[in-house]
């Protein structure tokens, strides 16, 4: 076993993905954080009344805006199409604007999608305990991976989270049209259907002070499971 630590400079071959919609009181230390780890961001301002690009700019990302709200999957499509008609990235790493995903994760996610040559991995809150989402939350989104197994054939734990890594040739696969919380099933199956190699990757997920001020994680719980069963 070797015992050489890992990498653990810029990874300059990733790129964040970032969908944003008023974060403007967190999505700088977001992006000052994630660029220690990766110089490479885009964040796509999803129509931000309260200054989010401008603020995502001023911090180091590259901003793409929509003209008007077109929702996260939209935003999501719209940077990983960036990426792929703009650089040369080897990999897409998804990542939210609200400081709930670690940067050491994605970090770690990547090294093992190198180390392990797979094309997509998942992030997952449920392969150990770190993370407590709450009874309710857990068993909302438990039923939503539930139907999305169902849907892709895939046997994920944790179906919809939003911090991924996926390799160049996966991303091509990637042709989102479901706006609102249903693309997170979507982009699975589109992700299953190319038959690439992946595998889950344990992730702690921080359910912060602000975002539970939003009614972020409990909402969006629900939404994801409404928009699985309706879409």
């Amino acid at each position: 076993m070797s015992l050489t630590p890992p990498d653990t400079g810029p990874i300059e071959d990733a790129w964040l993905v970032i969908p944003l919609y008023n974060e403007a009181t967190v999505i700088a230390d977001v992006i000052t954080a994630a660029r220690e780890t990766f110089p490479h961001v885009v964040c796509v301002d999803d129509a931000s009344t309260d200054g989010s690009g401008v603020a995502a700019r001023a911090a180091g990302a590259v901003v793409v805006t929509h003209p008007f709200n077109l929702g996260q999957g939209a935003a999501l499509q719209t940077g990983i199409s960036y990426v792929l008609q703009a650089t040369d990235a080897a990999y897409v790493v998804t990542f939210d604007a609200d400081g709930q995903h670690r940067v050491e994760d994605a970090a770690a996610m990547v090294r093992r999608a190198k180390d392990e040559d797979v094309a997509i991995v998942f992030g997952s809150r449920f392969l150990d305990d770190r993370t407590k989402p709450g009874l309710l939350r857990r068993l909302i989104l438990k039923g939503a991976v539930w139907i999305t197994n169902q849907q892709t054939g895939l046997r994920l734990s944790d179906a919809h989270n939003g911090l991924r890594v996926i390799r160049r040739d996966a991303a091509r696969a990637i042709a989102l049209e479901q706006n609102r919380m249903a693309h997170a099933t979507e982009i699975v199956l589109q992700l299953a259907r190319t038959r690439l190699p992946w595998v889950e990757h344990p992730v702690l997920i921080i359910y912060t002070d602000y975002s539970r001020s939003k009614g972020q994680s409990l909402m969006n719980s629900i939404n994801i499971l409404i928009d699985t069963i309706v879409k």
